[in-house]
């Protein structure tokens, strides 16, 4: 079978990612879980070839003097992959995340649509999409760069590593930069951004110091920035920003974070009832009340006690999201026990809506 017909086998499947090790069969993560989806193993001259395959002149020297290396992998008809080859035990490895680079696949962002109007309708600010890796956070931002596209003319750059979701310019203008081909760096490429008469800038991760602050000031500038971070909730998301600048800058830039929010979104993928993954997200936005709380490290903890109290105002916590799932019968009871930030407060949740069945019920 030829490589790209086992990646549409598998794509069909539903599977998210693709692991392709020596010594064992193709496996893929379908609905969370790795399962064999071939009976032949893996043998090095078909993972020696993979390097061939997908890598050209510039990531062929990476992986030769890295031992590894991340780059896009696209079939034509089938879709996009983010992809990365690394050497293991003498021998080449590859794990390969399914993008599902149409209009479609965008629609399954589980954000209310007030929620993603709201972010598409601002001028300037930051938002920020966070989540373990695999949450789907490059989806999310992809729904709402569209959104705009579709929406507003503006000027929009993307600095990716690599680009996943390939935006065709609608009523907007859409640049799209990758990491290592079309720019050195994420805080480098924003800076040379700046200098593109952008409106919206995506920066795919704030990793370090540079790009956090660059990404800051950009926001204080004028621009809607969007990016993503490796965090659990909103408070961790606040706290890790701030922690990404020295101690002699720290009081400053919690003013300029508290000054340029936006919003935040922290989701999880989580198991599905049956089949399939959903994803329960808490969402904070940028008001007078959020902003106060931010700038002051002492009460940014209160935070939580505001996203349990404003729903009026279109946030919600992970614990209130997770308990609306279990009451529509999306996640069962251990799936959102296990994933609460307070495993008493979805308890006492659940609890109530099992009260409300039996007595529907009854």
């Amino acid at each position: 079978m030829h490589f790209n017909e086992l990646l549409q086998r598998i794509v069909e499947q539903g599977a998210s990612d693709v692991h392709l090790h020596v010594g064992l069969p193709a496996m893929a993560r379908v609905s969370g879980r790795l399962a064999p989806v071939t009976e032949a193993k893996i043998s090095p001259r078909f993972t020696e070839a993979l390097v061939d395959l997908m890598c050209d002149a510039r990531q062929r020297a990476v992986f030769e003097e890295k031992h590894q290396v991340d780059l896009a992998y696209s079939v034509a008809g089938l879709g996009r992959f983010r992809v990365n080859l690394f050497r293991q035990r003498g021998s080449v490895s590859a794990v390969l995340r399914v993008i599902n680079a149409d209009d479609e696949a965008l629609k399954v962002v589980n954000l209310p649509q007030e929620t993603i109007e709201f972010f598409r309708d601002q001028e300037k600010g930051l938002v920020l999409v966070t989540g373990p890796t695999g949450s789907g956070k490059s989806t999310t931002l992809a729904r709402i760069v569209d959104e705009i596209n579709k929406t507003h003319a503006r000027m929009i750059v993307t600095v990716e590593d690599p680009i996943e979701f390939l935006h065709r310019s609608k009523r907007s203008i859409v640049v799209q930069r990758e990491l290592g081909v079309d720019a050195p760096s994420f805080s480098e490429a924003l800076t040379a951004a700046m200098r593109q008469d952008p409106d919206v800038i995506l920066i795919g991760e704030i990793r370090d110091h540079a790009t956090a602050a660059a990404a800051l000031s950009a926001a204080q500038t004028g621009h809607l920035v969007f990016s993503t971070l490796h965090t659990q909730d909103s408070v961790r998301t606040i706290n890790r920003m701030i922690e990404l600048f020295p101690p002699h800058e720290r009081e400053t830039a919690r003013v300029l974070f508290a000054e340029s929010l936006v919003g935040i979104v922290s989701q999880r993928l989580l198991p599905r009832k049956g089949k399939g993954r959903v994803a329960a997200t808490e969402i904070l936005k940028g008001t007078l009340r959020v902003k106060d709380l931010v700038r002051d490290e002492e009460r940014t903890p209160e935070l939580y006690d505001v996203l349990r109290e404003a729903r009026l105002d279109g946030m919600r916590s992970f614990d209130d999201h997770l308990a609306e799932l279990y009451a529509e019968g999306i996640i069962d009871y251990d799936t959102g026990y296990h994933a609460a930030t307070s495993s008493q407060a979805f308890k006492m949740a659940a609890t109530q809506v099992d009260v409300l069945r039996q007595t529907q019920a009854g």
